[in-house]
């Protein structure tokens, strides 16, 4: 009987199509179809053409839509659904606009330093998610 020997690219194979067979439990979130359309034309020139600068910009422009999007879909949804009330509502939606400035702002900046092949592993992990 023969094996093959164990190297490290062999057991990160495996490791990693084990992972793919037993994914983790998510939560996503749905978004518009103009959305979609513009999340895969950005990644899709991104793949294209991955050292042209603009695909930083770009990128980073679509990743504070996701967040914003994805903060209204996970928290002002539900709040509209429990209906707690319009005060609370718009106070809860400040809230949520001065945190996505935040994360909006801090994510830009290191998105647009990124060189090509860290904007595509962000890519390919904005993929995984959609």
């Amino acid at each position: 009987m023969t094996t093959t020997p164990k190297t490290p690219a062999t057991t990160l194979a495996k490791k990693t199509a084990k992972a793919d067979a037993a994914p983790e439990p998510s939560l996503r979130f749905y978004h518009s179809q103009a959305l979609r359309k513009q999340t895969t034309a950005v990644l899709d020139a991104l793949d294209a053409a991955p050292t042209q600068p603009q695909h930083a910009e770009a990128l980073a422009d679509l990743v504070a839509e996701l967040v914003d999007v994805g903060l209204d879909y996970y928290f002002l949804r539900a709040l509209q659904r429990a209906e707690v009330g319009f005060l609370t509502e718009q106070s809860a939606r400040l809230g949520l606009s001065g945190a996505a400035k935040l994360i909006n702002s801090v994510s830009r900046k290191f998105i647009v330093r990124m060189d090509a092949a860290q904007l595509q592993v962000v890519a390919s992990h904005i993929r995984d998610l959609a």
